[in-house]
């Protein structure tokens, strides 16, 4: 195994992983598909990052990301390809995944101190919010850097003559 296997955990072993991780600093917690990694994704990671000691990073499986409705095609790479390419940035401290439509189940098992989101969410209309915010945790949105888009690349790509 590499270094960067070695941060992929199926999400049973993410638990008790995570809780020995919460010291000497705050867990970070966020989700997505991450599908085509792009300058806003790294940029949005690095920030999420600073927020805490260590970033949890949970994709959606393959199933899980083609329901949220953004192409048949979707997603272009696997559940493994994707961990493998989060897992090798320097910010990441875990990856793992869920097979859910929310994150929620996750979180409540990880129980993250910071759950952070990408600034199109409203933070006050998650239920993974509320119950972090419950457990006495920080859930914010960070600002997405303007310009980059998995979707706007997909379909750019698609546009080009063949």
């Amino acid at each position: 195994m590499t270094a960067i296997e070695d941060k992929i955990v199926a999400p049973q072993a993410a638990a008790q992983l995570c809780s020995s991780l919460k010291t000497p600093g705050p867990l970070v917690f966020t989700n997505g598909v991450f599908d085509v990694l792009h300058r806003g994704h790294v940029t949005y990671l690095e920030h999420a990052r600073a927020l805490g000691q260590h970033l949890i990073v949970a994709l959606n499986t393959d199933a899980s990301a083609k329901r949220l409705g953004k192409g048949p095609e979707r997603p272009l790479n696997t559940l493994l390809d994707r961990a493998h390419v989060i897992a090798a940035l320097q910010s990441v401290s875990l990856v793992t995944w869920f097979d859910e439509d929310t994150p929620l189940e996750i979180i409540q098992a990880l129980r993250p101190d910071v759950l952070v989101k990408g600034g199109d969410y409203d933070m006050d209309t998650l239920a993974e919010a509320q119950w972090v915010r419950s457990q006495g945790g920080l859930a914010t949105a960070i600002p997405f850097v303007s310009g980059y888009s998995t979707t706007q690349l997909v379909r750019l790509i698609q546009s080009m003559p063949r």
